[in-house]
């Protein structure tokens, strides 16, 4: 696909700019500093070194100094949002819709294996190369779809933590002050993040431990029917699905691929030390890179499985009097209230869920529910605070011609340097503010009904990841012999494909619940800037192979 003249002789230059500045030379390509930047100590600034084998073959010494970045990518796989969806499938479709979630899982994988090699060869992040190749304005527009996405995954972690405080607390603790109470963890985990790059990711592996403890419990204590788990994981089809349950399986897709993960993962794998200048150790490194992700998305597709196939068991089709009268006879009485008594299908959430598992099978399964909640919670504020430091580091130079702020380091969409404590508190703000209005003046079932938004909201926003992913690994002058190959080419526009269609049927499904031209116009507008902006993407993909004479072989 060709570009257009405006666009490429915008995009040309700044291709050009970058590959002069040594991009295509692999002893020139930019790395990590060895030595932190004085006063802005970040995650990347400390290289884990890997050590050196004598013999050819596999090496767990290896694969343990690679380990870390895949398990960190992972928590975004297993947030609050991905629970719910994960339970809400379970009780709509039973286990008609695992499979779903092993494809999906499997799509992310794809595209975590796009940043990985973008990462390991350049030695750049998505962010960094995003600000050297796009125009200002395309590099503005998506640096405030990945700032959305952040914000809407931090609203995620929010959610989770205050729900998970209610439940433990027997209510005591009001969502409202749930919500606050997340204040706290973010200086937690500025505390936290002092003491060294390994004992960050051990402590990530202790929350992702957690979640597979206190979920892996429930799915004991329910003990669902393996041989229909097994056919639920490998047959794909759904006898009976109608409109709910083909939701659902669209809502998976955008809860387990978060754009910004993408760009987080690009960032992590920068944080080894390899030399570019030896072919070898790139294409070592892209390989256990590659292992680890496999490992770490597999233990995510475990816990979601756990939830999935819980809630398919025990609460598939479950009537709201059953509940009611279940929890009127249980130890944890007090919450019967919040299920009517009608003949109606049990509508579940995070909250509720914890709530039914209580009525069922005993207090203990509450409050271990609640605390894999919490976990998950906390775990996306990973994410979102890393993630978002990524995207905007040096954010001056994109808006105002020079000054004091920039960095000898220039990393990010618009190169702007922010302390730690700063980018924490910028995000975390606009995720609480929101949060908290629902929190205190609506009740629980439209705090939690906002994870089935947000989760539409990170499907939307995948275009911007994967289009600029797929374009930069598919340039050979940046990637030289690690270019994507046509069938990786093919396979992963076609996933974007997937993605794109998904999302249109959102809005398609969308569109007959709104009513008046004062909706209706306002949306037209977004959908045709979305769909512009989609196509721009692409378009330059295609200018910039043309510029640089084609992809990889």
């Amino acid at each position: 696909m060709s570009g257009s003249g405006p666009a490429m002789a915008s995009l040309e230059p700044g291709l050009a700019g970058s590959l002069n500045r040594g991009q295509t030379d692999p002893s020139n390509i930019p790395v990590s500093p060895h030595h932190p930047v004085p006063h802005a100590q970040t995650y990347l600034d400390e290289l884990i070194s890997i050590p050196k084998g004598s013999a050819p073959g596999f090496s767990f010494r290896k694969l343990w100094a690679f380990t870390g970045p895949g398990f960190l990518m992972s928590i975004a796989y297993l947030d609050p949002g991905n629970v719910e969806s994960d339970l809400q499938c379970g009780a709509v479709a039973g286990f008609k819709l695992l499979w779903v979630l092993m494809w999906a899982t499997v799509l992310g994988l794809l595209c975590q294996r796009l940043a990985i090699r973008l990462g390991v060869v350049t030695g750049k992040d998505l962010a960094e190369i995003c600000y050297l190749y796009y125009p200002r304005v395309p590099r503005v527009l998506l640096w405030f779809m990945m700032e959305i996405a952040i914000i809407g995954s931090d609203m995620q972690e929010v959610i989770g933590t205050a729900i998970a405080f209610s439940l433990l607390s027997a209510g005591r603790i009001p969502l409202w002050g749930g919500v606050l109470i997340t204040i706290t963890d973010t200086l937690f985990f500025l505390f936290l993040d002092k003491y060294g790059l390994r004992k960050l990711e051990a402590f990530f592996g202790l929350l992702i431990t957690i979640m597979a403890l206190t979920f892996g419990y429930e799915y004991v204590v329910v003990r669902p029917a393996q041989t229909e788990v097994l056919k639920g994981i490998f047959l794909p089809y759904c006898p009976g699905c109608g409109r709910e349950e083909l939701l659902q399986a669209v809502g998976i897709v955008g809860a387990i691929i978060m754009p910004h993960n993408i760009f987080l993962h690009s960032s992590l794998v920068k944080t080894r030390a390899i030399d570019r200048s030896k072919k070898e150790e790139v294409k070592e490194a892209n390989t256990y890179f590659l292992i680890e992700s496999c490992l770490a998305l597999f233990v995510s597709f475990l816990i979601n499985l756990f939830v999935m196939a819980v809630f398919g068991e025990a609460f598939y089709h479950q009537r709201n009097e059953d509940v009611h009268n279940k929890c009127v006879n249980s130890s944890v009485s007090r919450y019967a209230s919040i299920f009517p008594i009608n003949n109606e299908t049990v509508s579940v959430d995070i909250y509720q869920g914890g709530v039914i598992l209580g009525c069922y099978f005993g207090a203990a399964a509450l409050y271990i529910w609640a605390v894999g909640i919490l976990a998950a919670g906390q775990s996306s504020t990973m994410t979102g605070t890393y993630a978002g430091q990524f995207v905007m580091e040096n954010f001056g130079s994109a808006l105002r011609a020079g000054g004091p702020i920039f960095s000898p380091h220039p990393q990010g969409f618009l190169q702007l340097r922010w302390s730690r404590f700063t980018r924490v508190l910028f995000t975390r703000s606009l995720a609480i503010l929101p949060t908290l209005f629902v929190a205190a003046f609506r009740d629980v079932s439209q705090l939690t009904g906002m994870n089935d938004l947000l989760n539409v909201l990170q499907s939307i926003l995948l275009p911007f990841a994967v289009l600029p992913v797929l374009t930069f690994t598919s340039l050979r002058p940046l990637m030289r012999d690690f270019a994507n190959g046509l069938p990786g080419q093919v396979l992963m526009s076609l996933i974007t494909g997937l993605v794109c269609a998904i999302n249109v049927y959102f809005v398609v499904d969308f569109l007959p619940t709104l009513r008046g031209l004062g909706y209706l116009i306002p949306l037209g507008l977004l959908l045709v800037a979305y769909v512009a902006f989609v196509i721009y993407l692409v378009r330059a993909e295609g200018g910039w192979r043309c510029v640089c004479g084609g992809g990889g072989g």
